[in-house]
C-alpha cells in the first residue's frame, strides 16, 4: 500500500486482528485489512510460509485507531 493515504496500525495473529477490526468498525473506521496468506489460499497457490495479517487505516483515522489496538493489546495481556 505504498503511495496511499492508509497507515499500517497493527500486525500479528488472525484471532487479534479480528478482535480489532471489531472495535475498530465499533467505533466507525473501516480498516482495510492486508492477509498474504489468505488471498493466496483463496486463490489457489498454497504457501509454506505463513504470514501475519495487518491492519490499515486512513491517516485521518490513525490516532483513533492507535488507542483502540493499545486498549485491545492491554486486555490480551491481562
Amino acid at each position: 500500500m505504498t503511495d496511499s493515504n492508509y497507515i499500517k496500525i497493527y500486525t500479528g495473529g488472525t484471532i487479534i486482528v479480528q478482535l480489532i477490526k471489531q472495535r475498530l468498525e465499533a467505533a466507525g473506521i473501516n480498516p482495510v485489512i492486508k492477509d498474504e496468506t489468505e488471498s493466496g489460499r483463496l486463490a489457489g497457490f498454497g504457501s509454506a510460509l505463513i504470514s501475519q495479517p495487518e491492519i490499515y487505516v486512513h491517516e485521518s483515522e490513525t490516532d483513533t485507531a492507535v488507542r483502540i489496538v493499545e486498549v485491545v493489546r492491554s486486555e490480551m495481556e491481562a
